[in-house]
């Protein structure tokens, strides 16, 4: 691990933003020579947050309307748009802004300077674009309070709704950083973010990761960022890394701008938020995220919420192009990876997974194109028994490329053991980089950039029932989640840690109940536990990883605890929190557990009352939902997977006789039966597509695994092209 430290020390001198924006380092005064330049919508206000944001650091003041258009051309800008038009005023106000020369100023500039791209690109070179990002309504009425007559599109006779949402793009296009304004925010309040957004965007080191284990002081005064945690996965002290500020907080008026948005629209505004813009910048964002979520979900909404029965509400989970919860973060995590990779190494993804894992970051690095491809190779351990037949189908199709798929003779908690010893083993790790140039990562929720996506889902299910009328912002929900490593409970913390109202995370286990006992007792306790196969196999799991993370979330970053108590958990296969600790950790959780009959029952139930078809996960979650909520507010049940991933177990609930031997022929005969939802086209596709011939197991020693892992690296990084 000491090579990455070494790398991100490189990556970081040779960060063309960080030689761009050397003026950002929090010893240099405010801005130095660099300009502020406020974007936005006629009517939202730049010209007087210009001046207040000028006054307040000490800046001059510029608009381009009044200072340079007006003065170039010698008249008005109404008059100058009347004589020329509109075509013709875009091509002339363009050029005076390409002549425009200024450093250390806050430029207004004009709601049609970002139709023109070479103005623009101009402007970019001289300082930071921050978008004022005001509710249209605001907009319209102060521009109904407005003589408006020199606002390019009116002469046309375009209404101003239409001028102002074909000019949306171009914001998007160009911005730097995003002020986003709820509704009925006044000029003052609008400069006051604005200020925020610079210091923010300046001070890259406020929004530093400290490990879990950790007392909190950098190690040789090290700083973390986003981009070296997306690489590293894995603290190098065995902890998980977590923002060491926290998540940031977005009012309420700020969360109902997101009311009527996109599922991709909504991602970009909330990462924005947790993502600094010198890791990834908010127009590579913006096009990850418009890739990752767009025609490969088979439903347009992403994540679609429905309601099942009485206050409960299903989020479909499993659009994506595995069936699973997992590609909502497995769709935009490998891009994320690929954008944040220093250019002078190999790097080999090493996944455990209990299921679904396996084929979502198989599906989402395989997609992986150009030279990243060739950088970057992924390598999945699952367990040969205790997955199910169509998700081994899912991964082993992989079988070239940079991604591949391996069983092993265990389980899944073994896989993870051996991937977290790799990790620890510094011999290992310096092996592979001096002999392949090549280091480890993981794309587990263990990994900070695949647990950070799945905090938009859940927040865009509490968006979609203040949509569709179902509860007022501010009225609180519960969730429940089918839980094994914790990573999506944990996901849903930090979605109420940003303002979403949700009351309780209530966390649903099957019978290897270890994260329901836990949470009811405080112990932790793995001695002599064994793993139970299920009807739900993705949440067989033991050692919760996440765990880590929620215990120092409940007691304020406490690392030293938190590297005690697991400590103990790897040496003694235990540990027990104390009373107090435990108090706070069921303010924010419950959980629950159920039986194999329980999960199987409620599937033929819901079946019977509704038509709608559960897989095994989601049942399990309905049932510790209707044990634990007390029906007071919404539930939502996350089902992660969809049912044709598990036909086995959905045909015995369903007590169908006479079950087809052809996978295909199953799952066109359960889709026959539902009314909702559709047979999954991806499901469909794989089991059509299918291959004989077999694929490769590992026994069950961990010298085995490391074997797999050194000739991956030798196929996928070694072969002549």
């Amino acid at each position: 691990m000491g090579l990455l430290t070494a790398l991100r020390a490189v990556r970081c001198s040779l960060s063309p933003l960080s030689a761009s924006k050397s003026w950002l380092s929090t010893k240099a005064p405010p801005l130095e020579d660099q300009n502020i330049l406020l974007m936005g919508a006629p009517g939202a206000g730049k010209t007087t947050v210009g001046r207040i944001v000028a006054h307040r650091l000490g800046l001059p003041a510029v608009d381009v309307d009044d200072d340079i258009l007006e003065t170039t051309w010698k008249m008005p800008v109404a008059a100058k748009l009347a004589a020329v038009g509109g075509e013709r005023f875009l091509e002339e106000e363009g050029q005076a802004l390409c002549n425009f020369s200024a450093s250390g100023c806050v430029v207004s500039l004009t709601g049609s300077n970002p139709l023109h791209a070479a103005a623009m690109r101009r402007l970019k070179e001289s300082g930071l674009v921050v978008y004022l990002d005001v509710d249209g309504e605001d907009v319209m009425q102060r521009l109904a309070g407005m003589k408006v007559n020199r606002i390019m599109g009116q002469e046309a006779g375009a209404s101003m709704r239409d001028i102002l949402r074909y000019r949306k793009q171009f914001y998007e296009r160009w911005l730097d950083v995003r002020v986003l304004c709820g509704r009925g925010v006044t000029v003052e309040e609008v400069a006051e973010k604005v200020l925020k957004a610079v210091e923010r965007y300046r001070n890259r080191a406020a929004e530093t990761f400290v490990s879990t284990r950790s007392d909190g002081t950098p190690a040789s005064n090290q700083e973390t960022h986003f981009s070296d945690v997306v690489i590293e996965g894995l603290a190098t002290d065995g902890g998980l890394y977590v923002p060491r500020s926290g998540f940031p907080n977005m009012a309420a008026r700020e969360w109902l701008r997101l009311v009527d948005m996109s599922y991709p629209e909504r991602a970009l505004v909330l990462l924005e938020q947790c993502i600094h813009p010198l890791d990834v910048s908010a127009l590579d964002l913006r096009r990850m995220i418009f890739k990752a979520y767009g025609s490969n979900f088979s439903s347009e909404a992403v994540a679609p919420v429905k309601h099942l029965v009485r206050n409960q509400y299903v989020q479909e989970l499993f659009h994506g192009p595995t069936a699973s919860f997992k590609d909502l973060a497995l769709q935009l995590m490998p891009q994320l990876f690929a954008h944040c990779l220093p250019q002078m190494c190999n790097y080999l993804v090493v996944v455990a997974t209990s299921g679904d894992t396996g084929g979502a970051v198989l599906s989402g690095f395989g997609g992986l194109g150009g030279t990243d491809v060739h950088r970057t190779g992924v390598l999945v351990f699952f367990p040969e028994e205790g997955v199910s037949e169509t998700q081994k189908l899912q991964m082993t199709s992989y079988r070239e490329g940079n991604a591949r798929a391996v069983s092993v003779l265990s389980d899944f908690d073994f896989c993870q053991r051996s991937i977290k010893r790799m990790f620890g083993e510094s011999g290992l790790t310096g092996h592979l980089a001096v002999e392949y140039s090549t280091v480890l990562s993981t794309a587990n929720s263990i990994n900070w950039a695949r647990l950070l996506p799945q905090v938009v889902y859940h927040s865009s299910a509490y968006l979609d029932l203040c949509r569709d009328g179902v509860i007022k912002f501010g009225e609180p929900i519960d969730v429940c989640i089918p839980s094994g490593n914790f990573g999506n409970a944990m996901s849903a913390l930090y979605a109420k840690q940003m303002g979403v109202p949700i009351r309780k995370v209530i966390c649903a286990s099957n019978h290897n109940r270890v994260v329901a006992d836990f949470l009811a007792t405080g112990e932790y306790d793995l001695r002599g536990r064994p793993l139970m196969p299920s009807h739900s196999p993705a949440i067989d799991i033991l050692k919760s990883s996440n765990l880590e993370r929620f215990i120092h979330h409940v007691s304020d970053g406490d690392g030293r605890l938190v590297r005690e108590l697991f400590a103990r958990l790897d040496r003694q296969q235990h540990f027990q929190v104390a009373q107090p600790l435990l108090g706070r950790m069921q303010q924010e959780v419950a959980a629950g557990w159920c039986s194999e009959g329980d999960c199987l029952a409620a599937i033929q139930s819901v079946h019977a009352q509704t038509g709608y078809l559960m897989d095994t996960h989601t049942a399990v979650a309905k049932v510790v939902a209707d044990g634990l909520q007390d029906g007071s507010c919404p539930v939502v049940l996350c089902a992660t997977a969809h049912y044709g991933k598990f036909a086995p177990a959905v045909f015995k609930a369903l007590r169908i006789q006479n079950i087809p031997e052809d996978p295909v022929e199953q799952l066109r005969r359960l889709g026959s039966a539902a009314t909702a939802p559709e047979v999954h086209r991806g499901v469909m596709t794989c089991l059509e597509e299918r291959g004989g011939g077999a694929h490769s197991v590992c026994q069950a020693d961990y010298g085995a695994l490391v074997e797999e892992v050194e000739s991956m690296i030798q196929d996928c990084f070694l072969k002549v092209m």
